[in-house]
């Protein structure tokens, strides 16, 4: 399991969208990969050339096992935002990668940090893992990613868009936001694992355009011919909604950045210079239309119910 640099990779969360992205790139560029996920993976959700271990980042005898002849990492956290359980996680994570001597390791935070304390805990808890991996010595980078592409690309965003042409998401509409997609994030996270002198830095990325509601709204029309509106989406009945998805916590969590977002402290957060990312990782993000034009949006029109 190593590859012609003796690299070993190890990806958690694998078998999820933000981590399996992580894993087929690495995949996809030779190199060796074990990916570590909570749920048995089907042969149906398999990543090719990525070798899958089942386990819990509770157990931390299960984390020291997945680390064993690892020498890069990439880490993000499961929806759990309940402080005890988050620090827990992230003591096992950084005592296996000390331990097994790791050279790197990379931590998507999966969102932007306010420079002050909040009370939510979708920020709180993703803090203090940075601060017991940085606590801990083991060589880190940390990227802080804003509002996802793909999160749009789904059962609730895609039928709106294409039949009614309506654009909703939990962000006030004049909030600049540098969207990024799942393949962007891959790009900058495998850069990271490898670039030099990048150690001990915090990369805030993001993709290629910071642009508003509207802008966005518009950017689809362009692309999907016809006309598109922005609706801000109130954060409690975003909750509500991924609550039958996710569960209540993790939706509660999820929640945090966006009713935080609502109160308009910081209008620059989500906002990362694309010039930024792409000089320190070397790498080149999608614009805006180009990831729209990308997807196969008419699976989610009626005609196919």
């Amino acid at each position: 399991m190593t590859d012609t640099n003796g690299h070993r990779y190890l990806v958690f969360g694998a078998s999820g969208f933000q981590g399996g992205a992580v894993a087929r790139l690495l995949a996809e560029q030779g190199h060796a990969v074990r990916g570590f996920a909570r749920r048995e993976v089907g042969a149906d959700k398999a990543t090719g050339g990525v070798t899958m271990v089942q386990g819990d980042l509770a157990d931390a005898a299960a984390v020291r096992a997945a680390f064993e002849g690892i020498t890069h990492a990439a880490l993000v956290m499961p929806l759990v935002y309940d402080q005890e359980t988050v620090e827990t996680y992230a003591r096992n994570v950084a005592e296996a990668a000390v331990a097994a001597g790791v050279r790197r390791l990379v931590y998507n935070v999966n969102t932007p940090l306010p420079g002050e304390k909040t009370p939510y805990a979708s920020f709180e808890t993703r803090r203090a893992v940075e601060g017991i991996l940085r606590d801990s010595g083991v060589p880190l980078v940390v990227v802080r990613p804003p509002v996802y592409l793909d999160n749009l690309f789904s059962p609730w965003n895609g039928p709106a868009l294409v039949d009614d042409g309506v654009l909703a998401y939990p962000l006030p509409a004049g909030r600049r936001v540098a969207w990024l997609s799942h393949t962007d994030l891959a790009a900058a996270v495998v850069a990271a694992l490898g670039a030099e002198g990048l150690e001990g830095e915090t990369l805030e990325i993001g993709g290629a355009e910071a642009v508003t509601g509207p802008e966005l709204a518009a950017a689809f029309a362009r692309a999907l011919g016809r006309e598109v509106t922005y609706l801000a989406l109130d954060p409690a009945e975003f909750e509500a909604g991924l609550g039958q998805v996710v569960g209540a916590d993790a939706a509660a969590g999820v929640a945090g950045i966006y009713r935080w977002a609502a109160e308009g402290r910081e209008p620059e957060l989500f906002a990362a210079d694309p010039k930024a990312t792409e000089q320190r990782l070397g790498i080149r993000l999608t614009p805006i239309g180009e990831w729209i034009s990308a997807q196969p949006w008419h699976i989610w029109a009626k005609k196919n119910d």
